[in-house]
């Protein structure tokens, strides 16, 4: 007889891949718009810059506060009141640039922030409790939809452009697409009854002992999480997971995983640009190529996490991650240093959804888990522009990239984090 339970889930997954999808394409949308909005506010290199780091500030500051919320309201009500909350933002924001208020314009990009963090992390929690129920390494595909729906964000937003049309057009159908469709997505997550179950696997394998199926993990599926371990919506049940070792050493693993992927996404192109002063044309693919290996990498990242384990995993991406950004930057060719993209894009392409996806092995502290970690994460946004644009200012772009080697390093040696916590055991 066909598990009940099976069917939800499988929705479940379609919804928060869908769902990471509409969340990226917000993301897309306005970084394919970048330039005509730093042209209709007038601002400089330096004031460009600025303006770019209060979308990482609105995300660093309310993601402490998403754990508590999507607990709070649950995983489906919280995606739905940030999706809204992200596109009336960035609504406000596009209103803003056209009537040239700098100090609007830049709060309102804070509102874009903070609404797509908490909006970004609430899907994250969903997806976590999902894959626990699917009983396998489900984030990273699950995180492809933000590649994917990045990518189709951006390439709107390149059409748009190319046809010159008026930037609240382009942004009035972008915002009511990605809305429609978290809101919809929203609609399919699990009954909040079923975030605090555990998974029923078929293969009997727990989502980071992959490939060690055991008796103990078969009989896990029918145990309950006890309503008395149920954590209190609060600041102090939010504040605890800050002192817990585990959870800190997570949050470094995504922090040398966000920095290396925003890296490569913001700078990639305007160093092969100016490194190998080639054609803005091959810059561009690149990019491409660092959003393609990504992609493709998250895609089949649960047969290699099967394979190998997420700790082998996440030690190997980091190794690979420090040879292809070596190679892209120290390479004297083009063709190396465009061999070293690839490997660069896919090797960083799932320290994040996997060390997230560890910070949530236990449904009972997960929301906080995930909010901590993601947050020290989420500061690789704001390091990341202010150390890199200092230094190519001294070195140039592409030994400035040098930079993140060092918390690639660190995630290197904190991976050993990502063994399943002593309560999941």
């Amino acid at each position: 007889m066909t598990n009940p339970i099976q069917q939800p889930t499988r929705s479940a997954a379609w919804a928060v891949f869908g769902a990471f999808g509409a969340a990226g394409f917000a993301i897309g949308t306005f970084a394919s718009r970048i330039p005509a909005i730093s042209s209709e506010l007038h601002l400089s290199g330096g004031e460009l810059g600025s303006f770019l780091m209060m979308w990482a500030i609105g995300s660093v500051v309310a993601l402490p506060a998403s754990g508590m919320l999507t607990e709070r309201l649950g995983t489906r009500g919280a995606s739905t009141r940030f999706a809204i909350l992200t596109g009336a933002a960035q609504l406000s924001l596009i209103v803003a640039v056209l009537t040239g208020h700098v100090i609007l314009a830049s709060a309102a990009l804070f509102l874009v922030g903070a609404g797509a963090g908490l909006w970004d992390a609430s899907i994250t929690v969903e997806g976590a409790t999902v894959e626990q129920r699917l009983g396998t390494i489900a984030m990273p595909r699950f995180q492809a939809g933000e590649s994917l729906g990045t990518a189709l964000g951006a390439g709107l937003g390149a059409v748009m452009a190319a046809l010159h049309l008026p930037l609240l057009v382009h942004f009035g159908v972008a915002i009511a697409f990605y809305t429609a469709t978290g809101l919809v997505c929203a609609r399919a997550y699990l009954p909040a009854s079923a975030t605090n179950e555990p998974a029923p696997s078929s293969t009997g394998v727990t989502p980071h002992r992959a490939g060690r199926a055991s008796p103990t993990a078969l009989a896990a599926s029918s145990v309950t999480v006890p309503p008395e371990s149920l954590s209190v919506p609060s600041w102090r049940t939010s504040l605890a997971a800050w002192r817990e070792p585990r959870t800190l050493l997570l949050g470094l693993v995504i922090l040398g995983a966000a920095l290396a992927d925003g890296a490569g996404g913001d700078w990639t192109s305007q160093a092969i640009l100016t490194g190998f002063h080639t054609s803005e044309a091959t810059a561009a693919l690149g990019t491409a190529l660092f959003f393609g290996a990504a992609l493709t990498l998250r895609l089949a990242a649960g047969r290699i996490v099967a394979r190998f384990g997420t700790v082998r995993t996440l030690r190997g991406c980091s190794l690979v991650t420090l040879v292809g950004v070596t190679l892209f930057a120290l390479s004297p060719w083009l063709p190396l240093a465009l061999a070293g993209t690839v490997l660069w894009g896919c090797a960083c392409a799932l320290g994040f959804p996997l060390g997230v996806s560890s910070a949530a092995d236990d449904p009972a502290k997960a929301a906080h888990r995930v909010a901590a970690a993601s947050t020290i994460g989420y500061l690789a946004f704001i390091m990341g522009p202010l150390v890199i644009g200092l230094l190519s200012e001294v070195v140039g772009y592409r030994l400035a990239l040098l930079f993140i080697v060092i918390p690639i390093a660190v995630a290197l040696v904190a991976a050993g984090s990502a063994r399943p916590s002593s309560s999941n055991r």
